[in-house]
């Protein structure tokens, strides 16, 4: 569970996103290149870090994950440059595909099989308590201390000691064989349509996750000329009912049809994005960015498990591959920046967010043809 708080670290690149915007006076499209290259790595590194998996063990690989976390967080300490940040977005990004590919089949290794889906979701929990609190780090640290970037050693801290606990206790784990898994074996699943349309579900859900983080703040100061300490507000916001949304979750899709869940989420989610656009008071901007948190915060486990079961004998690989979706969190925020700075306000990021769930949308329809057929 320590090392799912550490994984939610990945999600302050929102927060920081529009602190070092502001510190180096960049553009829109340039400041969005952050979240960009720490997502990229998903793309890159999925089915590699699957392969480590297999060569050093999950716990192993886990305790690098973690490491790797922590120099990221180190690196700012030394020195606040353009290319500091560079490097230590990237190595957030690097360890949290490890972490992301490694912790669940580790956790499979504690707990037993009746008990393993609702443990997973209690370490998004606390992902998503660690995403929670980024923003308020942040704000709490400028405010009180007037320097944002103490947050970096007080979260390094917490990842060291993640590691230290986990690299020093002893967990067996029974040997997996790593053949037949490669990118090229990844990527050949896209010919297989239900794949292909499950994978641009992923890219759009992370798209929108890490979009209205690094949007929803830049909303506020251009509506009400917040600072970016009050403005970050928003962000903790979105977390907050992710959150809830998580835990409505665990609940809600034992109970109700998978297909029916998954459209009122994405119904709300469209309703808030028209909502942002039209709407400019405070109250109803905090109310839709509410929504989307709600909304988003179970794409992920729907599209996932409805595609595992529909072929299970790929498992490895469609893991795999789904990992790679988080690729969204990169493409998203670049286009984001493009259109903004071409329209000249965060409509244009909005715009762009919208698209995609109006993507999620279709992809609904595609559940629900799925599941009558079945």
């Amino acid at each position: 569970m320590a090392a799912f708080f550490v994984m939610g670290f990945v999600d302050l690149v929102g927060t920081i996103t529009n602190f070092v915007k502001e510190d180096f006076n960049l553009s829109d499209s340039v400041a969005k290149m952050f979240p960009a290259m720490t997502f990229f790595w998903f793309f890159i590194l999925s089915v590699p870090s699957g392969m480590l998996v297999n060569r050093i063990g999950r716990r192993r690989t886990v305790v690098l994950s973690l490491v790797i976390t922590s120099l990221a967080l180190l690196a700012p300490v030394f020195g606040y440059t353009f290319p500091v940040m560079v490097v230590s977005f990237s190595l957030l990004g690097i360890g949290n595909t490890l972490i992301q590919v490694s912790i669940n089949p580790l956790i499979s290794n504690l707990i037993s099989d009746s008990k393993l889906a609702s443990t997973m979701t209690f370490g998004q929990f606390v992902k998503a308590i660690s995403s929670f609190l980024g923003p308020i780090a942040a704000t709490w640290a400028s405010v009180y201390f007037g320097d944002w970037k103490l947050l970096f050693p007080v979260f390094m801290i917490v990842s060291i000691l993640a590691a230290l606990w986990l690299g020093t206790t002893k967990i067996e784990e029974e040997k997996e064989s790593g053949d037949g898994l490669s990118f090229f074996s990844c990527l050949k699943l896209l010919g297989n349509g239900v794949i292909l349309l499950s994978f641009l579900a992923i890219m759009c859900h992370v798209g929108i996750d890490v979009g209205i983080n690094t949007t929803a703040p830049e909303i506020m100061k251009e509506y009400f000329g917040m600072s970016r300490e009050d403005a970050g507000f928003a962000s903790s916001v979105y977390f907050l009912f992710r959150l809830t949304g998580c835990l409505v979750g665990t609940f809600a899709l034992s109970r109700y049809p998978v297909k029916t869940f998954f459209s009122v989420s994405v119904v709300l989610m469209l309703i808030a994005f028209a909502g942002l656009i039209t709407f400019h008071s405070k109250e109803a901007v905090y109310t839709f960015i509410a929504f989307i948190g709600l909304g988003n915060s179970n794409i992920f486990p729907v599209v996932v498990s409805q595609l595992l079961l529909r072929i299970p004998d790929r498992k490895n690989e469609i893991s795999g591959l789904m990992i790679m979706g988080l690729i969204g969190g990169s493409v998203f925020p670049l286009l984001m920046g493009k259109v903004s700075d071409m329209m000249g306000t965060q409509t244009g990021s909005l715009i762009v967010l919208g698209t995609a769930v109006l993507y999620l949308l279709f992809f609904a329809g595609k559940i629900k043809k799925a599941a009558r057929q079945k």
